[in-house]
């Protein structure tokens, strides 16, 4: 049995987005999951905790920060809009409205892919800070044109440092989540198998089958 539509499971995006999504990371982490298996180290405890604390504390910081960029960028565009082309204050609109739609699912996504430990939301998250806020926070502090405030540089600058941060200690997490989800996927499938060979043995030989203690996964 595949552990990716499983581990899809515990989501409560869409299906064809959590599929996606959980495929997604399946195909960056699990490459050594046979190794991660083979080396019966069956006592998981059963309230383990995989969140990540340097990640949630970036996205807690995030949350607080994002209004204060948000006003200054847009006091900033009130005072200098008159002195930029057409083309130029369509882009920077678009730019300011993308990026606070987009921030607003992130850090949703965030919160509940670290917390609840569900994999396709962290891989959302970590996608939507890779592909779409990265390029336009390094659009907006490198693009001299657009006439950059010293405002504006100072809450780009750190705008951009908390989500560097956020995607280098959120692929750490999404990958130690992934190999935990699959590790512990692997052995309830031994578990139930080991169960199953002990029924079997006990129809043949006529002993009784007990239940004997039962590892938490």
């Amino acid at each position: 049995m595949d552990p990716l539509p499983v581990m899809s499971l515990y989501s409560s995006l869409p299906h064809n987005i959590r599929q996606n999504l959980t495929s997604f990371s399946g195909t960056l982490f699990i490459s050594n999951k046979t190794r991660d298996c083979e080396d019966r180290s069956y006592n998981i405890p059963a309230h383990e905790t995989v969140s990540s604390l340097p990640l949630q504390m970036g996205l807690y910081f995030s949350a607080i920060f994002f209004p204060f960029w948000w006003v200054s960028e847009l006091v900033m565009l009130h005072l200098k809009y008159s002195m930029l082309p057409g083309y130029y204050q369509l882009i920077l609109l678009a730019a300011i409205i993308i990026l606070t739609l987009t921030e607003s699912v992130r850090l949703c996504l965030g919160y509940m892919g670290n917390l609840q430990e569900k994999l396709p939301e962290l891989a959302g998250f970590w996608l939507l800070s890779f592909v779409i806020q990265l390029p336009v926070i390094l659009f907006l502090l490198t693009d001299e044109s657009i006439i950059i405030t010293p405002l504006e540089r100072g809450v780009h600058i750190i705008y951009f440092s908390l989500l560097v941060l956020e995607l280098v200690v959120g692929f750490r997490a999404l990958r130690e989540m992934t190999n935990h989800l699959v590790k512990r996927f692997y052995l309830q499938q031994f578990h139930k198998s080991e169960l199953f060979q002990r029924h079997q043995r006990s129809q043949e030989t006529g002993i009784p089958f007990q239940i004997g203690p039962v590892f938490h996964v």
